[in-house]
């Protein structure tokens, strides 16, 4: 379901628009579905791990979510299609702790339209003490 090779506007609103989707929904099959095999994310908090570890990670310390895109970008870097998404993440945790944030995740896709590197750009400061209280000081 990924950018396919046309990466059509068309196609780049579909990963987008099932990436945010898959997220709110906290369905990890769902969004490891759009990284290429190995696929890694690079987060704030959680550093860099394969997409198959830290989506159940991230959905584990998740209540809830509600994305809100505000744009998305798209361009190439050595020969390959970049798509940023820039939205208003909107986390709950699962201690009941408010820790919303806007983030810009940026996706560097494989020649199949699918996410290799997934680079998540936004400042922890505002909501760090909130995660590491609901991690006990551990991150």
């Amino acid at each position: 379901m990924g950018v396919h090779d046309d990466g059509t506007e068309a196609s780049v609103d579909r990963l987008v628009r099932e990436y945010l989707a898959s997220l709110e929904a906290a369905d990890a099959d769902r969004v490891i579905a759009l990284f290429a095999p190995g696929g890694i994310v690079e987060s704030p908090l959680y550093g860099t791990m394969p997409a198959a570890e830290f989506y159940p990670a991230l959905f584990a310390d998740t209540a809830s979510s509600r994305l809100t895109l505000r744009t998305t970008m798209t361009g190439s870097t050595e020969g390959r299609a970049v798509v940023s998404f820039w939205f208003d993440f909107d986390w709950t945790l699962s201690t009941g702790e408010p820790a919303p944030f806007t983030v810009v995740d940026v996706a560097e896709l494989d020649e199949h339209g699918l996410i290799e590197r997934l680079h998540i750009v936004y400042d922890t400061h505002p909501i760090r003490d909130a995660f590491n209280n609901a991690h006990d000081g551990e991150n």
